[in-house]
């Protein structure tokens, strides 16, 4: 079966973006505040834009749900890219743990400093912590089924083999 890294991409961005989205809406309905944090993401989005404006509830849900998705598909498809790289080149895989770690560290920092935000305050980082580990699970799990050679490939990359010819 021939596979897309755009059509790969987006499911996986889709996946992990939905899964983030149900994950926020169950933390946030257990303290009796569905759509908190969209809500509280949207009004800070739509704030780098200009001073507030008479936006609602619904326009800083929206507002930030299209942001969430467009992102995750792109994670999503960087994602696919290095899937599909990773089949001519398997030590790209081992390189993309890596940056992968950094990455993940890096917005663990970011979250955390935010957390004293008067917008943001309410999501903490283990919130997000979760959220970001749900997702990259979700997505992970898509790939891994997707492409099945994938344990090969990551085994031989973290052997630290040579090129294959």
């Amino acid at each position: 079966m021939r596979h897309s890294i755009a059509r790969e991409g987006i499911i996986a961005g889709v996946l992990g973006a939905t899964a983030v989205a149900l994950w926020f809406l169950g933390v946030d309905s257990l303290y009796a505040t569905p759509l908190a944090t969209p809500a509280a993401l949207g009004r800070g989005l739509l704030r780098l834009f200009g001073p507030p404006g008479g936006e609602g509830l619904v326009a800083h849900v929206v507002a930030y749900t299209i942001f969430h998705y467009f992102a995750f598909i792109l994670a999503g498809l960087v994602v696919s890219i290095v899937v599909h790289w990773a089949q001519s080149s398997p030590t790209v895989l081992a390189g993309a743990m890596i940056l992968f770690v950094i990455f993940e560290i890096g917005f663990y920092g970011i979250s955390s400093a935010l957390e004293a935000s008067p917008f943001l305050g309410a999501l903490g980082w283990g919130a997000v912590a979760v959220g970001n580990l749900i997702a990259a699970l979700v997505m992970g799990l898509y790939m891994w089924r997707t492409h099945p050679e994938l344990k090969n490939e990551l085994s031989w990359a973290l052997s630290g083999g040579e090129r294959r010819e």
